[in-house]
């Protein structure tokens, strides 16, 4: 027979008290996102830093207070580590979103260009990291050129022309029609390189609007420049491969990815040749790495 105890007011447990979050507790949370928003401050490269991110794996209690902040900035933390520092995305909603209008205004692009920087930025992802066990593997790090990036983009542009032709569609659409599928075939009309009196690289040019694409990446702090040559090479950072690990599942980046014309992952222009695969045409507006 069991016996029935009876509880007292007196002898029930207390609840566990819980440590009130001071104002120091929130500034140092503040802090940590503030870190995080300054992508290429290296966390190694500053104590205060350093410490921030000891102390967010080691108490979950400050953890939990740093991710209300970031929220309440309508930033996603993607990861806190030694090798990203406080890696953040900002939310559509958020007043760090950069998006394409103000993308193609702070470059002093045609606001008209708009979807093809948006598909250079595709491309330069689907580049960096062609394989899935790329992006999951965080020693990889991926290289990519300025040449590189618009011969993949140009072989796509021919890979998704053929499949229209096969299909009887129309394969000249107006220049101004919106869309990525209008996008890559307007691509496929530019001038690669163009030309200046004096030389320059014309931002028009295909490869001008990939250079502003590398060169905003790399001041973003995805990217960091290693060279001039095939245009200028580039390699990852460990926020660039988490960036496009938050964006892998949309339709356009697995779509361009899967086409079949994979790049040689060295960073050079080498491409393999296309495969026969099923129906995979980019969708208007799909999986641009901005906010519309």
């Amino acid at each position: 027979m069991t016996e029935h105890v009876e509880w007292s007011e007196a002898d029930t447990p207390a609840p566990p008290a819980s440590t009130a979050v001071t104002p120091a507790d929130a500034a140092d949370a503040a802090r940590l996102v503030a870190f995080g928003l300054q992508p290429k401050l290296a966390p190694a490269r500053d104590q205060e830093y350093t410490e921030l991110l000891r102390r967010y794996r080691e108490d979950p209690a400050f953890a939990r207070l740093a991710d209300a902040v970031a929220a309440g900035l309508g930033l996603v933390v993607l990861e806190v580590s030694p090798r990203a520092g406080m890696a953040v995305t900002a939310a559509e909603d958020s007043v760090f979103a950069v998006r394409m209008g103000d993308y193609a205004r702070r470059t002093a692009a045609d606001s008209g260009d708009r979807f093809l920087h948006g598909l250079a930025h595709l491309a330069i992802a689907a580049l960096a990291f062609p394989r899935p066990e790329d992006l999951a593997d965080d020693s990889y790090i991926g290289r990519v050129t300025v040449n590189g990036v618009d011969a993949f983009v140009r072989q796509a542009c021919r890979r998704l022309e053929e499949r229209a032709e096969e299909r009887g569609e129309n394969t000249d659409p107006a220049t101004d029609a919106p869309g990525l599928e209008a996008a890559w075939r307007i691509w496929a009309r530019r001038s690669a390189t163009g030309a200046t009196k004096d030389a320059r690289r014309p931002a028009a040019s295909t490869t001008g609007i990939v250079a502003k694409a590398l060169a905003f990446l790399t001041d973003s702090g995805f990217l960091q420049r290693t060279g001039d040559d095939n245009g200028g090479t580039y390699r990852t950072t460990a926020r660039y491969q988490l960036q496009v690990r938050d964006m892998a599942g949309n339709a356009a980046l697995a779509e361009l990815s899967e086409l079949g014309v994979v790049p040689v992952t060295d960073g050079t222009a080498t491409l393999l040749p296309a495969e026969d695969t099923d129906d995979l045409d980019l969708v208007a507006d799909a999986g641009l790495p901005f906010h519309s």
